[in-house]
């Protein structure tokens, strides 16, 4: 669907047409109840005007058909409304299990994004037409938020978190990219685009210029330079918690409780390994707080979550 009326930017991904649908759908619902409100205001004030000849007497003391009904049916129509939106909520934050990453850190006042085999960009994202792509973002320093109109997806980037957002492009072109949250003196440069192309072109963009390590290559690299693999490999003698497919496992917590261990949980378990501490194990992981950057974190947790057969190092 077209953005109606031309009011809205382009529709270019596969959101944009169902969000664009439940803005007017609630945009129609609201105007219509506001100018039927509005209708029966001037027509009663007309007709039962201070001088009019309307009948008053006998007026009616009991109306719970009406009531009910005035009553119910906003109640019934909004439910959906709200329904409808829960249902697109959950799709925009469900990615697919084969959506492309691309890992994002944001710092005044620039975006910094790199995809899976190591090439990076800064201010630009180039990503195939027609292919999932789920960014894993995190900030460097304050609060900022990744926003792209024409893709309909706005998301918080927060220091010290991980949050993701995934999304479709379905047309090929140029789209502004912004920071929708006001993140100091320039704020209002911190901007960008999304490049949508062609899958045969993308991936000729994505092989060209000098070859360097994937990021999860880069994190095997980090994880054996910090010394994870010392106590995590699987010919370690020290007894830690095994990393194999971490990413999406229960994991059970000496405290009682139970959680799925996801980005954010491997990033606490580095800078802050006394928080949740896994069942059957010590706490004497050392925390690693303030030695390791947001991009190496990132690396690390890419390692983890794509190659843990080269040690048999995996997540808790």
């Amino acid at each position: 669907m077209h953005s109606f009326l031309h009011i809205l930017p382009p529709n270019a991904s596969s959101s944009s047409s169902r969000l664009d649908l439940l803005t007017l759908a609630l945009l129609l619902l609201t105007g219509a109840v506001a100018l039927a409100v509005a209708i029966l205001i001037t027509v009663f004030a007309v007709r039962y005007r201070h001088g009019s000849s309307a009948d008053r007497s006998n007026p009616p003391t009991k109306g719970r058909t009406l009531e009910i009904a005035w009553t119910v049916t906003p109640l019934l129509l909004f439910f959906g409304l709200y329904a409808w939106g829960a249902i697109d909520y959950a799709y925009l934050y469900s990615p697919p299990a084969d959506a492309m990453p691309v890992f994002v850190v944001a710092k005044q006042w620039m975006w910094k994004l790199e995809h899976s085999n190591g090439k990076r960009e800064i201010g630009e994202l180039h990503v195939p037409l027609g292919k999932d792509v789920r960014m894993i973002m995190t900030s460097q320093d304050v609060i900022h938020s990744l926003y792209v109109p024409a893709f309909r997806i706005k998301q918080d980037v927060l220091p010290g978190r991980y949050t993701s957002i995934w999304f479709r492009a379905t047309r090929a072109g140029e789209y502004r990219l912004f920071c929708a949250e006001f993140c100091g003196t320039d704020h209002a440069v911190m901007g960008g685009k999304v490049i949508v192309m062609p899958p045969a072109a993308f991936a000729q963009w994505l092989q060209a210029g000098p070859r360097q390590p994937g990021i999860a290559a880069r994190g095997f690299a980090l994880f054996r330079r910090y010394g994870c693999s010392g106590c995590h490999g699987a010919n370690s003698s020290v007894h830690a918690p095994d990393l194999t497919g971490l990413i999406g496992r229960q994991v059970h917590l000496q405290d009682g409780r139970s959680l799925i261990a996801d980005e954010n949980y491997v990033r606490d378990s580095i800078l802050l390994p006394s928080r949740d501490v896994v069942a059957g194990y010590a706490p004497i992981m050392p925390s690693f707080a303030g030695q390791i950057s947001e991009e190496d974190l990132l690396a690390i947790i890419a390692y983890i979550r794509e190659n843990n057969h080269d040690e048999r190092p995996g997540g808790n």
